[in-house]
């Protein structure tokens, strides 16, 4: 099969599909893979890199587009892209098609098969290609919370974790999965006291005797939020409906509970933000003042440590797409079931039912 790693294009988006070690595994197994030039600078990889990995440079994203039977990507596509995808070309990668309506469109019209890393599911419910990328998002959330904490960048003028003394911060994690129980670990490294939510009673349970004794395990109500909003310096958004759009635990009129400066990091922005007042900030120009309240909203959070964040990806994601490369999507996909669910647009029909159900489209079994 002929694998194409494009260069991403997304605003200040410096990961890459695939690491060189993962383009000599395709390559060794006989596939051919073609990168385009400079696609894996941003992460510290350079042409001669892929080169020596058996990769073919090609000068274009056009030409990767051209030649790819599958692209291996870390975003979805953006609009300069929706034309170059043709019919039934395999795009494997990031989509987060519930909150985006015109790259919904844009797929479907194109015939292309659309396998997006956000679904594939394993029968536990774990979320293995989403479970790198939710490790490095929740570190980055506390990292950037704390940071925007700062009086000269809009926040409170608060140290998170305090010194002697002085009281360190309150965090309130919303969502106890991976991305929360990331930023509340780094939150508590830092110092600072931490809550964290979950409707999901065992997992409570798990957290509480996992976490540092300086997080502290709350059930997620309407009402517990309210009460604790008026106290808290960081509110970290990690609630995840697996392709689906995200709950707004935040309201409009929530904002003015809070403490003017207090930060709010939207990690869940990529699936419609799980606060209200959430709306899509890049890494260039990452956050907003909403009713005294400093919103971070960048979509690809992880887009910032590309290094880390690259080879972590390819870690997760290689076995999947060997596996598409040596046996076909339809193949593959009918071998492993959890692959299978990454399957959201299929050759002009949507295939995941919550997709299809957002948007009112007629939905059919890949």
């Amino acid at each position: 099969m002929r694998v194409g790693i494009p260069k991403e294009i997304k605003n200040n988006e410096n990961r890459v599909g695939m690491t060189p070690a993962g383009v000599a595994e395709l390559v060794r197994r006989g596939h051919e893979v073609c990168v385009q030039h400079t696609a894996g600078e941003g992460s510290g990889f350079s042409d001669d890199d892929y080169v020596a990995a058996g990769a073919r440079i090609l000068p274009s994203i056009e030409a990767v587009y051209r030649e790819a039977d599958m692209i291996v990507k870390v975003k979805e596509p953006i609009e300069p892209e929706y034309e170059l995808v043709k019919k039934g070309q395999l795009l494997f990668t990031y989509f987060h098609f519930a909150c985006d309506r015109p790259l919904t469109d844009a797929m479907i019209k194109s015939g292309g098969v659309c396998l997006a890393y956000e679904t594939v599911q394993l029968p536990n419910g774990a979320l293995p290609l989403l479970l790198p990328m939710s490790e490095v998002a929740g570190r980055m959330a506390a990292l950037n919370g704390a940071y925007y904490l700062q009086k000269t960048k809009g926040g409170k003028g608060k140290l998170i974790g305090g010194v002697p003394g002085v009281s360190p911060t309150n965090v309130l994690v919303l969502g106890g999965g991976t991305v929360g129980e990331a930023a509340a670990r780094m939150a508590a490294g830092m110092g600072a006291m931490v809550t964290i939510t979950d409707i999901s009673l065992p997992r409570l349970r798990q957290l509480d005797l996992e976490l540092p004794p300086n997080v502290h395990t709350l059930y997620s109500s309407e009402h517990n939020i309210r009460q604790l909003l008026p106290q808290v310096d960081i509110v970290i958004g990690s609630v995840l409906v697996p392709g689906d759009k995200a709950p707004h635990l935040v309201t409009c009129d929530m904002l003015k509970l809070m403490e003017p400066g207090t930060v709010l990091v939207d990690v869940a922005i990529d699936q419609g933000g799980c606060f209200e007042t959430s709306r899509p900030t890049t890494h260039s120009d990452p956050v907003y003042m909403e009713e005294g309240i400093l919103h971070y909203c960048v979509a690809n959070i992880p887009g910032a440590v590309p290094h880390t964040s690259t080879l972590a990806l390819t870690n997760a994601t290689l076995r999947y797409v060997l596996a598409l490369a040596d046996k076909g999507w339809q193949k593959a996909c009918q071998d492993d079931p959890a692959l299978a669910k990454g399957l959201n647009i299929v050759e002009g029909k949507v295939t995941f039912k919550a997709v299809a159900d957002v948007f009112g489209l007629p939905f059919c079994h890949a």
